[in-house]
């Protein structure tokens, strides 16, 4: 819709397509839906579009925000079929900006902006939401060749920044993402009632401290180290049950290794789950094993559910996290350690109450507001310079 402009005369809002592999139940997927439904109404028209089908478990919460969402129906990521529903998207929507999340979409999505003619082509603008070198080396291949294209680069994480390649960092801008923290407002006001709900659902004893992990089934989250600390958490007689969110290919595998472990009501996998807030909520302590990171939602959302943490020292994890503050901080791969500070917080209430409060007052710096501004501020000037009105 058009918006006053000079002299009173109507001119179209910009319009932005935030474009992304899928809208599964991920990190930078739970991003995205949380800075569309905090972006300003009056200065730009948002429309969404995911590659993979398949992947769809948020597109209601998306759609919820009021924005048309596009699925570009691809069945894998060999399919490349989506590129020419993108661009046909793209010639359709006449769009003044492209800002792509995730690197397949990005070097691909480029590419396909290249194929339209320049004065119709929008500005280019890609997220990196984990750490350059830890993508597939194809993936990181394509999109190190084709990223010179965008007109900006941000990064959620001064980690996630420092890990580029040397010639990027110093065109990088970094906004720390955040969380849509009215979400745990109503429930952190219902927190003793909530307590005792999910302990109840997940028979979890008043004696017993509830550890909750957030994180895809993926080996880069760390889970061989979860469950040799909780076989050691176990072993020591700590009264802690572990539970993970999440879904993906180790599901298994996982299972089969916690049952040997000897894990078996002691360590439960729960799934893809809508609820999380609300199992956070009901949570004692967090607990992030993972071996990379950039700047984790999830964690995040456990600080804005006053959670004290137990994490690893990776991505920008301590930026969030200042050890013994928020929570306790042990180095990537290292069970016995990881075992300690969740068997030290289990046995110290006092302790994990004291970093519960901390945790809460820091998550105030996490607001998905100022995130969303700064971003909207970015296509301001790209556009600006392009002479747009």
């Amino acid at each position: 819709m058009p918006v006053a402009g000079d002299a009173g005369i109507a001119v179209p809002r910009p319009r932005v397509l935030l474009l992304i592999k899928g809208l599964g139940l991920g990190g930078a997927e739970r991003l995205l839906v949380d800075v569309v439904a905090a972006r300003d109404r009056e200065r730009f028209d948002y429309e969404v579009a995911y590659v993979l089908a398949a992947q769809d478990a948020l597109v209601p919460a998306m759609e919820a925000t009021g924005v048309p969402v596009h699925d570009l129906g691809g069945s894998a990521s060999a399919d490349l079929r989506w590129t020419a529903a993108l661009r046909r998207l793209l010639v359709r929507g006449r769009f003044d900006v492209l800002h792509s999340h995730l690197p397949y979409t990005a070097a691909l999505g480029r590419l396909v902006a290249l194929t339209l003619p320049r004065r119709s082509r929008p500005v280019l603008v890609y997220t990196e939401h984990s750490l350059w070198n830890k993508a597939a080396v194809v993936t990181k291949a394509f999109n190190r060749a084709t990223v010179g294209v965008d007109q900006a680069l941000v990064v959620v994480s001064v980690a996630a920044r420092d890990a580029l390649p040397v010639t990027l960092r110093s065109r990088a801008r970094v906004v720390v993402h955040g969380v849509d923290r009215t979400r745990f407002t109503p429930l952190l006001k219902q927190r003793t009632a909530l307590r005792r709900v999910v302990r109840d659902e997940l028979g979890v004893a008043d004696d017993e401290v509830l550890a909750l992990t957030v994180a895809n089934l993926r080996s880069e989250k760390g889970y061989d180290v979860l469950l040799e600390a909780a076989r050691l958490t176990v072993a020591a007689g700590a009264p802690v049950r572990f539970f993970s969110v999440g879904r993906g290919p180790l599901l298994a595998d996982l299972e089969r290794a916690a049952d040997a472990g000897g894990l078996a009501g002691h360590l439960r996998f729960l799934g893809a789950r809508t609820d999380t807030p609300r199992l956070m909520a009901g949570a004692d302590l967090f607990v992030l094993p993972s071996h990379q990171e950039g700047l984790p939602v999830a964690l995040m959302e456990a600080m804005s559910a006053g959670l004290p943490v137990v994490a690893t020292t990776v991505g920008g994890v301590p930026d969030v996290i200042t050890d013994g503050v928020e929570g306790l901080l042990v180095p990537p791969g290292r069970a016995e350690l990881l075992a300690e500070a969740v068997q030290r917080l289990a046995r110290d209430p006092a302790l994990r109450t004291r970093l519960a409060d901390a945790s809460s007052q820091r998550s105030a710096l996490f607001d998905v507001r100022g995130a969303a501004r700064a971003i909207e501020s970015l296509y301001g000037e790209l556009l600006h310079a392009r002479g747009h009105r």
